[in-house]
Parts: C-alpha cells; sequence; structure tokens
C-alpha cells in the first residue's frame, strides 16, 4: 500500500507543477462528455486509453463490459450520466482477450460468476451459425468480443433510460468498440442502433404507449 500512497504524492506533484489551481478547478464539479462501459480487466484503463484525465469521462466497468438490465449498479450509473451529468456520448468498449468472454465460450463452472456469464451465452445463442462456422478458436473467440458488444449496445437501446433520452432534443449516441490490447488501438464497431427499430412493437423502443 505504502508504493500507492508514494505514487499519488508523485501525481499530485506533478498536476500541481503544471498547474498550482488543478484540484481546485476539479473540485468544482465534472461535466464529463463520455460514459464509458468497459470490462473490469485492469489492462483496459478507460482514461488512458482514451486520452482523457479526471472529470471528461464517467465510468462504469464490470466483467465483459455487459449492460444486463437487471444490474442496478449499471442502470443508474447510465441514469446519472444521461439525465444528470447529459453526457453526448456513451460507448460500450470491449477488448480482445477477454477472460470473461473466453469463459462465457467453454462448459467450465466457475462458481458465482457462471450466473452472469450466461448473458454472454444468450450472445452466442443469437449468432450460433455464424460463430460455430468460425473454425479458428482464437478468431472465433475475437469475433464474440465484437457480437458481445453489439449487442451490448443494443441492451442500451432497450433501457427506458435510453428510450426515454431519445425523445429529448440532444440525445446521446451510442457507440461500440473494441480495444485490442496488442496493438493498443481501438476500433469502431459502427453499431447501427437504428436497425433495432424493426423491434418496436416487442421493446418499444420508441417510447410510444403499447395499447393493451
Amino acid at each position: 500500500m505504502e508504493k500507492i500512497f508514494e505514487n499519488n504524492r508523485k501525481w499530485v506533484a506533478e498536476k500541481l507543477a503544471q498547474d498550482p489551481d488543478y484540484f481546485k478547478k476539479l473540485a468544482l464539479g465534472q461535466e464529463p462528455r463520455y460514459l464509458f462501459i468497459g470490462c473490469s480487466d485492469s489492462r483496459v484503463p478507460a482514461g488512458e486509453i482514451t486520452g482523457h484525465g479526471p472529470g471528461e469521462m464517467f465510468v462504469h466497468r464490470n466483467i465483459a463490459n455487459m449492460v444486463v438490465h437487471t444490474d442496478v449498479n449499471m442502470l443508474s450509473v447510465l441514469q446519472y450520466a444521461v439525465e444528470v451529468l447529459k453526457v453526448k456520448d456513451i460507448i460500450v468498449c470491449g477488448h480482445y482477450g477477454c477472460g470473461g468472454v473466453a469463459a462465457a465460450a467453454g462448459n467450465k463452472q466457475f462458481g458465482l460468476i457462471d450466473n452472469w456469464l450466461r448473458n454472454i451465452k444468450d450472445v452466442i445463442r443469437l449468432h450460433e451459425e455464424e460463430f460455430t462456422g468460425i473454425k479458428d478458436e482464437e478468431q472465433r473467440l475475437r469475433r464474440l468480443v465484437e457480437l458481445n458488444v453489439i449487442e451490448q449496445v443494443h441492451n442500451l437501446s432497450k433501457t427506458s433510460i435510453i428510450q426515454n433520452a431519445m425523445q429529448s432534443d440532444n440525445p446521446p449516441k451510442l457507440h461500440g468498440l473494441v480495444y485490442d490490447i496488442r496493438e493498443g488501438l481501438l476500433r469502431d464497431l459502427k453499431v447501427n442502433v437504428d436497425q433495432f427499430q424493426q423491434f418496436d412493437h416487442i421493446y418499444n423502443v420508441t417510447g410510444e404507449q403499447v395499447s393493451a
């Protein structure tokens, strides 16, 4: 723990050397443009890989960057980001080499986390033909990482929070990204949430009232 405190003191000294009022300004409040929903993997620090510092990005992280509709933690972060902070862009960012995705693709039991990974198995079920058609295991898992990001962006569009926000004058934009740890680069999957309008009759994604 002493190493953590030592690094903290060095970081404070560096920031104050650049701007003596840095922390005073930071304490006034936050106005982040982005909400970043990423994986808890220690190799994927949201601020560093996007070049953003404190106050610029609101962050939620969990195993395999999931948007689960029963996850009150994630929903609370989403609501606060959209309705209070008024973020302009919401990013779901996965990464190649994700252990959670790899675990979901197998048949081993790991304990409590198995219940969480069932959500990724649902992604496999939705895209089973494409997934099983990829013979190379590494490429199959890389594609599953991408498919998982795409489905989590769609899950965002199903939430009442995003549905209501889409009725506003300046709704947030939804993005699906993948981070390649080997290269350090981000890739935009260009997820088209407009395609989801074909399921209005099921998810009511337009926010319109459904008659009984």
